[in-house]
């Protein structure tokens, strides 16, 4: 009997999810695409049903399981399965002059705030006091909250250079709440206050959407009779286990698009080029570079708020397979609908009634699917929507590119068919093996990661001791998130010098990523359907 050697990846996007199991040797040897549901176990589900049906497959040789969802992205969209969150911000007498939430829309301040709070307290970027913590307002603060509050987001000023205020600051809230959802700031964020209050913030409302797809994941595994190691992607093309999927939901937030990057990377063997995912609904332009994706250099807006933690580098249309086209005045109209999942159902080709960008792809010869000729009646509205949608495409990736020179494109996803073969400003179109499954296939491969982004001083030992006391830290986050310590390595380290201040002093951000280590002797049991979990001393 051959020995349990596979992984099974899972990527859940808007329109469809797509499942791959991949063997020992990095192959992939089944495959399915299914098309979405609004209960995010039914689609988990069938994907997982459809390809442990594939010939060959045998459930018992799998491990790991790895799972890329855009379900956090969607519900801050849509404001929805969002919990309520008290803040605390540590920083008075100094930041008061911004409230918490400023500039946040009012209609997702009202889903997510149990109230606000700023403390004296926070420490100055040298590591001492700024203020004594004030203890006993946020103990007041805590009994106001108290019943109203699902969970409560802690940002302290220069939390990234000492976090002992927010630590102080997490158990008073075990003391006087209980085991509730705690978000700490410096776990999550790098500098810069309010965009760290924020993705901390919405960590602490994403939460249950984090329980909720947890749960559905072992549901569907073991309605198969499955249970292996279980993995959420994260915003950088890696790994990180169930627990720490269920205390930082936010760094899984941009999962979906890093694995399609990850996943061109593997199936092309390049690590330098521009990938185009084209989805559903929207299409992502993404760079590879040493085979991950380039990370945004300057902060996220997500749902309209700025954040600061780590993002791939995108940029993001409303175009995709199903997006309606329209008539409009003399010309026509791209999205922004989408028939999203229900394009079997709608499209022209498959003898639906609306026009989308699919039936334009079949007009126009670029795809064979359906019935050609319920397409052609539509001809030149399609023909006029595809042009306008290659000019769309063409503008976002001459946004990503980084030199005028032609580059090489690696075009995946189920939705890429509409891509021409010649496009401006590319010397050659890839369309990988399996590139409608790439984001599956990327969180498949990934590997695992741990990080470090904060201010060091430099002490007796200089430079060298900080960049080493930085990459000593990220690989043992590595290990401690389920890496092989053998195959850990740095694979990104950045130093920030810093200027103007009474003692040397340096930004460093250091990256470990290694292959995945052994199935555990005693695979996690399933997440509870009401536990909340309590951020404790380590970060990610």
């Amino acid at each position: 009997m051959p020995a349990p050697d596979c992984r099974l990846g899972i990527d859940v996007g808007g329109t469809n999810t797509d499942a791959v199991i991949m063997d020992g040797a990095d192959r992939v040897i089944a495959k399915a695409k299914v098309p979405g549901t609004p209960d995010i176990t039914g689609g988990i589900t069938t994907a997982i049903d459809t390809v442990l049906r594939a010939p060959d497959v045998d459930r018992q040789r799998i491990t790991h399981v790895m799972l890329g969802t855009t379900h956090a992205t969607n519900a801050v969209l849509e404001r929805r399965k969002l919990r309520r969150v008290a803040v605390i911000r540590i920083g008075g007498p100094a930041t008061h002059s911004i409230r918490p939430m400023f500039g946040w829309p009012p209609d997702l301040t009202d889903v997510i705030s149990a109230g606000a709070v700023i403390v004296d307290g926070g420490i100055e970027f040298d590591g001492q006091d700024l203020a004594p913590l004030d203890t006993d307002a946020i103990a007041r603060f805590l009994g106001k909250v108290a019943g109203t509050a699902d969970g409560v987001a802690i940002t302290s000023v220069f939390a990234p250079v000492s976090p002992r205020h927010e630590l102080e600051a997490s158990e008073i809230v075990k003391r006087e709440l209980g085991e509730v959802h705690v978000s700490l700031s410096h776990e999550i964020g790098s500098l810069g206050l309010l965009e760290r209050e924020n993705a901390t913030i919405l960590n602490g409302a994403l939460a249950g959407v984090a329980r909720d797809v947890a749960i559905a994941m072992h549901d569907s595994l073991a309605a198969h009779q499955m249970r292996p190691a279980t993995f959420f992607a994260q915003n950088d093309g890696t790994l990180m286990g169930l627990d720490q999927a269920l205390r930082y939901p936010v760094l899984t937030i941009g999962s979906g698009p890093a694995n399609s990057v990850r996943g061109a990377a593997f199936l092309t063997g390049t690590g330098d080029s521009l990938v185009v995912d084209v989805g559903g609904t929207s299409t992502d332009v993404g760079v590879l570079v040493n085979g991950f994706p380039r990370e945004s250099s300057q902060g996220v807006e997500i749902g309209g708020i700025r954040t600061n933690f780590r993002m791939p580098d995108l940029v993001t249309i409303a175009l995709g397979g199903g997006s309606v086209v329209s008539a409009a005045g003399t010309g026509v109209r791209i999205g922004p609908r989408s028939v999203g999942y229900r394009l079997p159902q709608e499209a022209l080709v498959f003898g639906g009634a609306t026009p989308t960008l699919t039936d334009g792809a079949v007009a126009a010869g670029r795809a064979q699917l359906g019935d050609p000729g319920r397409a052609a009646r539509h001809r030149a509205m399609l023909d006029s929507a595809l042009a306008q949608a290659d000019v769309m495409l063409a503008d976002a990736i001459d946004r990503m590119k980084t030199s005028r020179a032609d580059c090489v494109l690696v075009a995946v996803g189920g939705g890429s068919i509409l891509l021409p073969d010649r496009i401006p400003g590319v010397s050659e179109v890839i369309r990988p093996e399996h590139f409608d499954t790439a984001n599956a296939v990327g969180a498949a491969i990934a590997s695992v990661s741990g990080q470090v982004d904060r201010i060091f001083h430099v002490g007796p030992g200089g430079r060298k001791a900080a960049l080493d006391e930085a990459c000593d830290e990220a690989r043992e986050r590595a290990v401690a998130a389920g890496a092989d310590p053998a195959t850990v390595r740095i694979v990104e380290r950045e130093e920030i010098p810093l200027a103007y201040l009474t003692s040397p002093a340096i930004r460093i951000r250091a990256k470990a990523a290694g292959a995945l280590g052994g199935l555990p002797d005693h695979p996690a049991p399933p997440p509870p359907a009401a536990q909340a979990h309590q951020a404790g001393p380590t970060a990610p």
